[in-house]
């Protein structure tokens, strides 16, 4: 859910990719999918729900990395912070999950949050709240 003006914008991926990730084609590695699959767990979503969609690593993809990129935000200032709450569940002891913040003068992506190492199969919320002077993607 995205926050600006007060107002929440939910983001799921039922008919597709929501509006705040780019909207061309997922990137390698990402499938869209539920937990009627039959890929494993997850077999929800959070909410328990089999047929609602979520976004996953495809198993080819179980040693390596990718990535998922916002479309441009604004900047915040004191009425406009950004808030953005987000589920995720890590199956792979070795599994990392980074958010990083790259703003539009910089080539550089800096991590802004991370977990690893949490074989939980469960799912997880997390928030992070982003500041930034000038247009940014995440």
């Amino acid at each position: 859910c995205f926050n600006s003006d007060s107002s929440c914008e939910k983001c799921d991926f039922e008919t597709d990719l929501c509006k705040a990730l780019r909207e061309s084609n997922l990137q390698p590695g990402w499938i869209r999918r539920n937990g009627r699959s039959g890929m494993g767990p997850p077999y929800s979503d959070h909410n328990g729900n089999d047929s609602a969609y979520f976004l996953s690593l495809s198993p080819e993809m179980r040693s390596s990395s990718a990535t998922l990129r916002t479309n441009v935000f604004l900047p915040t200032d004191k009425e406009h912070v950004c808030q953005i709450t987000f589920h995720y569940w890590i199956s792979q002891m070795s599994g990392t999950l980074v958010v990083g913040l790259q703003k539009l003068s910089e080539d550089t992506i800096t991590n802004i949050w991370q977990v690893s190492g949490e074989l939980q199969n469960q799912w997880k919320a997390n928030t992070i709240t982003i500041n930034s002077t000038e247009k940014y993607e995440v």
